[in-house]
């Protein structure tokens, strides 16, 4: 599919359909938070996620459809890797899926549109704050029409950072590097955090309150959203060797620009 002649004047004329589609799918998420049936065993936890999904998309799919007609749709949102040419809509119905059934705040929804494999246009929205995060590319970040900038710091032992494991069932090798990740920051930074959503936590990149997150991974609909708030807000992103990060590479970075490098550097020491 073609992508259309576009600049970040057009793409940014997207945004109220893109934020109300967003807004519709966690007013519904909020009605479902605290009424999940009792967790006993890992179906239970698995059906309660795709009940969640199905409740979200329910309310994505249609609008953000009727906002870019000529835009595709990705189905999985567990994948990973380069997407066709063209246009695409990155959503992740429930952000945090896995903290909504077990009655836990940091979850979301978000919609992300990818041109020729770059994002664009971006919304994040967290249902139980209120809050809106948004950006177009060449347009800024901003968290309810209010900019975002990265932290000023310049030194890792002074950081705050987090990772989080993308999706269960990643191999062991992932895991051992993950492992092997969280050591080399403990003794690099000041506090290190393991959580998850991913786009939350590069929400607080993005706006100062975390300093850097990593992820050994590439499932896309994690990341897309929050790599372009921080990347909007004025923070870098890269991979895990500081080389520009693509929907196809193994690994993510993001951090303040003053930590960037340093942040590569203790990260080197994984193999």
């Amino acid at each position: 599919m073609p992508a259309e002649t576009t600049s970040p004047t057009t793409d940014h004329l997207l945004l109220p359909a893109v934020i109300a589609a967003v807004h519709a799918a966690g007013a519904r998420l909020l009605e479902r938070f605290g009424h999940t049936a009792p967790l006993a065993t890992f179906d239970d936890v698995v059906t309660a996620i795709h009940a969640n999904d199905s409740a979200s998309l329910d309310c994505l799919r249609d609008a953000l459809r009727v906002a870019r007609p000529g835009a595709g749709w990705v189905e999985d949102e567990l994948e990973g890797g380069a997407l066709p040419p063209g246009e695409w809509w990155i959503t992740d119905p429930v952000e945090g899926n896995i903290n909504h059934v077990h009655g836990q705040p940091d979850w979301g929804v978000t919609a992300t549109l990818v041109r020729d494999n770059v994002p664009v246009l971006t919304v994040a929205h967290v249902p139980l704050t209120g809050r809106t995060y948004t950006a177009v590319r060449g347009g800024g970040a901003f968290v309810d029409g209010v900019p975002l900038r990265p932290s000023a710091k310049t030194e890792l032992r002074s950081a705050m950072v987090a990772t989080g494991q993308a999706r269960p069932g990643e191999s062991s090798d992932t895991y051992r590097r993950i492992g092997q990740s969280v050591t080399a920051m403990l003794e690099a930074a000041l506090v290190v955090r393991v959580t998850v959503p991913a786009t939350f936590q590069l929400a607080m990149v993005a706006g100062g309150q975390m300093d850097a997150f990593w992820q050994h991974s590439n499932v896309r609909s994690g990341l897309v959203a929050g790599a372009l708030l921080v990347e909007e807000a004025g923070g870098a992103v890269s991979d895990l060797r500081g080389k520009p990060w693509r929907l196809d590479s193994e690994d993510f970075l993001a951090a303040a620009p003053g930590l960037q490098r340093e942040a590569v550097q203790a990260l080197s020491v994984v193999a």
